[in-house]
């Protein structure tokens, strides 16, 4: 078995469907299990939207795309939008009687948390309560919506700041790696933006993270929190 021999053969990972075939097509099929997504994006592009009808999506069986699961919704920079994640629950019960319960959003777990110190707890308690597995249906996703805020005012831009940041950085990204891979989990993670400036290949020929950059109501953008972050 060769390395090129490995990139042929399928990738049997499961699957979250974002219910648009257009999307999905871009993703190979939708968002991964045992990995970590992430969703960059201006304020009001649809990040959260997004996020809310997954986890409604997560509770179809998996011939309809879903992981047949529940979730677990983390929010840190707003007062969670229940009455839109009612809306989305009543329509997809609607389209599917016979696959999703009555009340959708009985499989669908809210925290709120205001710093990384924080999540950090949260991200135990959430391991020890998908290993209890009292759920109806087995905790499939996790959502971070967003990672940006926890970041934009508890830290300074002194050297040892910037170091324990950074060490948060990889201390969250490495917890969400492992809860993935241990239970077959799809995570999601909302980031924001700020303006880009520099050459378009980057900074000093580096590029911050996957994208150079984002071109965005023609204004160019790159994903929010910097290299740590997108080294993560």
């Amino acid at each position: 078995m060769t390395p090129q021999n490995l990139m042929l053969l399928p990738l049997s990972t499961p699957k979250l469907s974002i219910g648009c075939p257009i999307l999905d097509h871009c993703l190979g099929g939708g968002i991964p299990c045992n990995s970590i997504t992430e969703l960059v994006g201006e304020s009001g592009s649809g990040k959260t939207q997004l996020c809310l009808q997954l986890t409604v999506r997560a509770q179809l069986p998996p011939t309809h795309g879903g992981l047949r699961g529940s979730s677990v919704y983390i929010f840190t920079e707003f007062s969670f939008p229940f009455r839109r994640l009612q809306q989305l629950g009543n329509l997809y019960h609607a389209s599917y009687p016979n696959l999703i319960r009555l009340e959708p959003l009985e499989d669908i777990y809210v925290h709120g948390v205001h710093d990384a110190e924080e999540l950090i707890h949260v991200l135990g308690d959430i391991e020890a309560f998908i290993a209890i597995d009292h759920t109806c249906l087995p905790v499939k996703l996790i959502v971070i919506d967003s990672i940006t805020a926890l970041f934009r005012s508890q830290y300074q831009t002194t050297p040892a700041d910037l170091k324990r940041r950074s060490e948060m950085f990889f201390n969250i990204s490495g917890t969400l790696k492992g809860l993935a891979n241990k239970f077959g989990l799809a995570v999601v993670v909302t980031n924001q933006v700020m303006d880009f400036i520099g050459p378009h290949d980057g900074v000093n020929g580096v590029r911050l993270g996957n994208l150079e950059s984002l071109d965005t109501s023609g204004i160019r953008v790159s994903p929010a929190l910097g290299l740590a972050w997108a080294h993560s």
